[in-house]
Formats: structure tokens, C-alpha cells, sequence
């Protein structure tokens, strides 16, 4: 058994095209002369919306206001994203003898809506979004903690598609499991020094049953 957590954007929800359609729509409501584009959010160093207003040349004292209406519109979009192909059965798969969270920089009411879209809303324990305070590693420790799990006997995995969710996993002393499918490319991920690299959503059910 195992605490297995994921990240949202990237890893269960297909969310590039929204963020750099948002972000540009932010952009352009703000001010800001940057055509958003994809080397924006894979280049970066830290995956969360406030650097991604920073990598849009956004100021300083916006970046705030940037992060909001982000949000914004990911809640009063029609529906929520999709999620990748395959991943629904792995969680549901997981969820058997493992227990499931998401670590996240969105809002926990943007995930909730994508878990009831997708069924997934009985399989997962816990969401810690942005609006729970506290660093991606000082969310996995509260997670932990909740959880009791046990890390000399229950492994606790953290999956992420980004280099600051591998540096997130070392710091909280974690099984870091990096995935391709997402919003940053390998080469940039293995800076993170992963301890899995996972590159379809069903090879996590053997990586993930080898590591528990």
C-alpha cells in the first residue's frame, strides 16, 4: 500500500492549450505585449501560475492579479479539461489498496469539477490546491502526516510532469515518478533527477506496484 499523489496540470488533466489561451487572454486584458506560447511554461523552473505570469514578462505588482483570472476562467469554462487518454482507468486501478491525492497549483474547486466530470471524485482522498497555503513539499508532508503513512513500510510516490515537482519530491523525501505526457520535455524533467520516468499513463500501474 502506498500514498500516491498527483499533480493535476499535465499528469491527469490536459490543460496546455487552455493556460496558454488564458494566459494570453490575461495578457492581453492586463496590458502585457507577450505572445504566449509553449517554451513559456516548459522552460520553466518553478510549475505554478505565478511564474508563468512572470515567463509572460507580466509585472511584478500584477502577477496577483494574473494568477486570479487565470483561475477564473478555468472555473466558468463550460466544461472542465479533458483528461489524458488512460488515465482515469489508472486511478481507479490504483486506487485499490493505495490511497489517491492531488497536489496541485490550480484551485481545489477546478479540480473537484474535474474528478465529478470524470468520475474519479469517489478515488481520491484529498486535493491540496493553491488555495491551501504552504510549498508543493510542505503539501506532500501535510499529506503524509494526514494520511499516517508509515515511509519505512507505505511508500509515498509523488508523479509530476514538471522539474519543480522532482526537486519537490527530493525535498520532501519522496518517490519521485516523472511523466512525458505533460507540460515539460524529458531533457528538462531529468534536471529534477527523477527516480522513474514514465512515458504512457498505463506503464504507472507496474512502476507504481514495483515501488509499493
Amino acid at each position: 500500500m502506498a500514498l500516491i499523489i498527483f499533480d493535476f496540470d499535465g499528469v491527469l488533466a490536459d490543460t496546455l492549450n487552455d493556460l496558454i489561451q488564458f494566459g494570453q487572454e490575461v495578457c492581453d486584458e492586463l496590458g502585457i505585449s507577450h505572445v504566449v506560447k509553449k517554451d513559456d511554461l516548459s522552460n520553466l523552473e518553478s510549475m505554478s501560475f505565478a511564474a508563468f505570469g512572470r515567463a509572460c514578462e507580466v509585472p511584478e505588482d500584477l502577477i496577483e492579479e494574473f494568477i486570479q483570472r487565470c483561475l477564473k476562467r478555468f472555473a466558468e469554462k463550460k466544461s472542465p479539461p479533458a483528461i489524458f487518454h488512460g488515465m482515469r482507468a489508472v486511478v481507479r486501478k490504483l486506487a485499490t489498496g493505495n490511497t489517491i491525492a492531488i497536489i496541485t497549483t490550480n484551485s481545489s474547486q477546478n479540480v473537484k469539477a474535474f474528478l465529478n466530470e470524470h468520475g474519479l471524485d469517489e478515488y481520491i482522498r484529498a486535493v491540496y490546491g493553491i488555495d491551501i497555503p504552504g510549498s508543493k513539499a510542505q503539501k506532500i508532508s501535510l499529506a503524509r502526516k494526514q494520511f499516517s503513512a508509515d515511509t519505512k513500510r507505505e511508500p509515498v510516490i509523488l508523479v509530476g510532469d514538471s522539474l519543480s515537482d522532482m526537486r519537490a519530491a527530493k525535498e520532501a523525501s519522496v518517490t519521485s515518478i516523472a511523466v512525458t505526457w505533460g507540460h515539460q520535455n524529458l531533457e528538462h524533467l531529468q534536471r529534477g533527477y527523477p527516480d522513474h520516468v514514465v512515458r504512457f499513463p498505463q506503464d504507472l500501474i507496474e512502476v507504481i506496484n514495483k515501488t509499493a
